[in-house]
């Protein structure tokens, strides 16, 4: 295969999330300095988000050589445990974006992660770990030499891709590109048409503005959008947003969307330098037959499980404590990335 061909080029895309699977990748807690004393709790956090995804597909989980047995133990001999050098344990980010060409073949795609805009120090394994884990698939593997994490973009598997403006267009990633320069890589690679750019993420997400934090496909045509009860919290406002634009845009092939809000926890916890702690529903992993939901013991918890349930109708709702995640930065679909059922193609 010559190095200037693009997925795009040998017929290659992003498949929606709701796709079939053939597993599901994850990494093990590993930064002492996010989690610090919490740690044991993020370990049994993780173990029980692996197995609750186990339930329905296969799951590997990437750990560091050293950690082997300890993950062994927590996550129970069902769950494929794959020794690798890592620095963090954000799967979404770190590890490959997976393509098919619609004929039953998976190669995939690995971008350059610099940890989310040099918030952390120390990545290298981190940005390395996405091409170990195509090599041990024996899979083709497209390269692209631009910063990008998956939990910052969303696709519809026909030609729509969800991003912010506040991340991709950061300074903190690829700050010498244009965004035409940037719409070109993500449909070069990902083999998209049409780009939706929403404003701005969370309040206070050290993702500079993550997409799978507020918003994210949940059909064709449907979006779930994060909303705050609240019109005086501050996300409200930027929810809002991002909502006249989704309902002002059309996808790839020239419809206008459904959008579906789903609540924000009610409940605010704050990181110990004061900071809001961010917490979403939309931040969910979306299984073979099933959607892995977080949960916060908040009061809108079942109100958002009803919302899900009416996005995926046919998938069982399956719910998860987050808070422990989220104290790490994220949540579930952060940990976790789908691999899709098909043939690995060399």
């Amino acid at each position: 295969m010559s190095e200037r061909r693009t997925a795009a080029d040998d017929g290659f895309f992003m498949p929606a999330e709701w796709e079939p699977h053939e597993r599901c990748w994850m990494q093990w807690p590993s930064r002492t300095e996010v989690w610090g004393e919490r740690l044991p709790q993020a370990y049994a956090a993780y173990a029980q988000v692996a197995r609750s995804i186990g339930a329905f597909e296969p799951v590997s989980m990437v750990c560091r050589p050293e950690d082997e047995a300890q993950v062994r133990l927590a996550c129970g001999r069902d769950i494929e445990i794959v020794p690798l050098p890592i620095d963090d344990s954000w799967c979404r980010d770190s590890g490959p974006i997976f393509l098919i060409d619609g004929k039953g073949h998976v190669t995939g795609s690995q971008w350059r992660f610099n940890a989310w805009g040099n918030a952390y120090h120390g990545y290298e394994n981190d940005a390395a770990v996405a091409g170990l884990i195509l090599d041990r698939l024996g899979m083709r593997k497209y390269t692209n030499n631009m910063v990008l994490e998956g939990g910052s973009i969303s696709v519809d598997g026909y030609g729509t891709l969800m991003t912010t403006e506040e991340c991709l267009l950061n300074d903190n990633r690829n700050p010498e590109m244009t965004r035409q320069q940037i719409e070109e890589a993500l449909a070069l690679t990902l083999g998209v048409a049409r780009i939706i750019w929403l404003d701005r993420g969370l309040q206070d997400d050290e993702t500079s503005g993550h997409v799978d934090m507020i918003a994210s496909f949940a059909g064709e045509g449907r979006v779930l959008l994060h909303m705050p009860d609240d019109r005086n919290d501050p996300n409200y406002m930027r929810m809002q947003d991002n909502k006249r634009r989704l309902e002002a845009a059309r996808d790839a092939r020239g419809r206008r969307l459904e959008v579906m809000e789903i609540p924000q926890p009610q409940r605010q916890f704050r990181r110990p330098d004061g900071r809001r702690l961010c917490t979403s529903y939309v931040n969910s992993y979306v299984a073979n037959g099933a959607v892995v939901m977080p949960i916060y013991d908040d009061p809108n918890d079942e109100a958002a499980a009803r919302v899900m349930s009416e996005a995926f109708p046919g998938r069982k709702i399956v719910t998860v404590p987050a808070l422990e995640i989220a104290a790490g930065g994220g949540s579930i679909h952060c940990i976790t990335q789908q691999q899709p059922k098909g043939e690995a193609l060399s």
